[in-house]
Formats: C-alpha cells, sequence, structure tokens
C-alpha cells in the first residue's frame, strides 16, 4: 500500500498540480478561480479505484511472472506452469480482495468508534476539546489571540468541529456513511485486477502456441517476460500519479524490481532443480 505522502500527492486536482509544476502562477490563479465559480469540488479521492487497480495490479503480475520464472528455471513444463499459475493467482487474488474488504472495513469502523468518543467528549466536557485545539494551533504557529477565534468559530458547529477534531488530533479522515458499500467495491476492484494482470503471463502460455505452434518452452519464457515488462513499466507509469515521481523515472523502477523478483525465483528454481537431479 502507498505511504500517507504517496495518498496526499493523489489528492491533489490535476490542474492545481501542473500549475505547480510549470511554476505557472497564471494557471493556477485560474484553476482555483473556476473551481471557485463551478462551486465544485475537484479533489480526487485517493484516484478513487485507480489504486486498487494498480497497486492490485502490480501484485498480482508480480507474483504471477515469479511463478513462471520459478518454474522455468526449475524446467518444469507447460501444463505444470500453467496449473501452478492459475491457482495460486485466483487464491492470491480472492485473499487480496477478502483481505482488502476486511482491512478497509476495519479501520472504518475503529475511525467512526474514535469519532463516536470525540462527539461524547465535545457533548460533555467542550471546553477541554477547545483548550487542544487551540493548543495544537498555537503549536503550528497561529497566535494565541488567532487561534482562539478560529476554534471557537469552529466550536459553534459540532459536526464540523469533530471531523476537524479527528484530523487535527488524531491524523483520521472520516470515511463516508456507506464505508461498508465502498470497502466491497474496493475488494473487489482489488480481486479483479490482481487476477486479470496476475493472469497475462501465463496466458502468454496458452494463447502464444496457438499462435506459434513451432515455439519452444525458452521462447515462450521470453515472450512472458517482454509481456511482463512491458506491463510492468506501464503500470509503474500510471503509478506516477500517485508519487511525485516523474513517470519514466517511476516505469523503470517498477520494471528494475520486478526483473529482480523475477530473477531470484528463476535463480531459486534453478538451485533446487539440480538439487533434486543431482
Amino acid at each position: 500500500m502507498p505511504s500517507s505522502s504517496d495518498e496526499s500527492t493523489a489528492l491533489v486536482p490535476d490542474g492545481a498540480r501542473k500549475a505547480y509544476d510549470g511554476l505557472d502562477t497564471e494557471a493556477s490563479k485560474n484553476f482555483h478561480d473556476k473551481k471557485h465559480e463551478a462551486n465544485t469540488e475537484m479533489h480526487q479521492t485517493e484516484g478513487g479505484f485507480l489504486k486498487p487497480i494498480i497497486f492490485g495490479g502490480l501484485d498480482g503480475i508480480l507474483t504471477s511472472f515469479a511463478i513462471v520464472a520459478g518454474a522455468a528455471g526449475g524446467k518444469m513444463p507447460v501444463p505444470v506452469v500453467l496449473v501452478l499459475g492459475f491457482s495460486n493467482i485466483f487464491a492470491d487474488a480472492l485473499a487480496m480482495g477478502v483481505g482488502e474488504f476486511l482491512s478497509s472495513k476495519a479501520e472504518n469502523e475503529w475511525i467512526l468508534k474514535e469519532r463516536r468518543r470525540e462527539n461524547w467528549e465535545m457533548e460533555n466536557y467542550p471546553e477541554g476539546e477547545i483548550r487542544e485545539m487551540i493548543d495544537i494551533y498555537v503549536e503550528r504557529g497561529m497566535s494565541v489571540e488567532d487561534a482562539t477565534m478560529v476554534i471557537h468559530t469552529m466550536a459553534k458547529y459540532q459536526d464540523f468541529f469533530v471531523d476537524v477534531m479527528m484530523a487535527e488530533e488524531l491524523g483520521l479522515q472520516v470515511p463516508e456513511e456507506d464505508h461498508k458499500t465502498e470497502s466491497m467495491k474496493e475488494g473487489v476492484v482489488m480481486f479483479c485486477a490482481f487476477a486479470t494482470f496476475g493472469s497475462l503471463p501465463i496466458l502468454g502460455y496458452i494463447i502464444i502456441p496457438a499462435l506459434f505452434p513451432t515455439l519452444g518452452e525458452d521462447l515462450l519464457f521470453a515472450a512472458a517476460c517482454i509481456i511482463t515488462g512491458l506491463v510492468l513499466f506501464g503500470m509503474g507509469c500510471v503509478k506516477s500519479n500517485f508519487s511525485a515521481s516523474n513517470w519514466f523515472v517511476c516505469g523503470l523502477e517498477t520494471l528494475l524490481l520486478g526483473g529482480a523478483c523475477a530473477t531470484v525465483a528463476y535463480t531459486v528454481g534453478q538451485f533446487v532443480d539440480k538439487q533434486l537431479v543431482h
């Protein structure tokens, strides 16, 4: 999963990001003016479902290609590669999807429980909560007078103020009311992304022989390497939307890391095969 800095980067609207990248103050001004006039929220909520697609897909294709590389290193026949590959991919995809759903649901339920506690404290001892928030704002550089004025103004709107306290005191973003539905959707997207991208290297062992029956197993593995490399680079480029890295650097980094995983799997497969033979 991405770090908090990656998540905050993903929350920045494209217009604002492009203006900053080009240090274009006029473009930044136009973006904010248009946003104000439209009175719409243009932030990307953690990239929507793009993040589980990208990161689920990366996990899937790396897992799948590691299986293919290990099988190739161990000189396993194609039927064995297919059985190992598809059985592992769909089992892992289900585990990833269920894990994403359960972890997201549990986190959201815990956050809402913390919000109920903060709301209860605000109802029973508002002075203490207000004093805590004033101290936080003063520590961040505001004068006591300004912090007192700002906090007392916000405290007039309890629901809003409790959400602010959650973010400022605990660093937690309060989920939407339909968080269980969203968690379920994220789990389904994670499963589909993992299974779809994870199947690509293995599908090559089915599709390519149908098109080119004379190809040997070594060439099939080479074709799987090429397909996987292209997909990894492309997904790395897309993943750059969630970080401050250049798209080419992010794509190359993802490709190299995937290649390292495959190299380890291939080497271990060769080593085990030699030990069993000798």
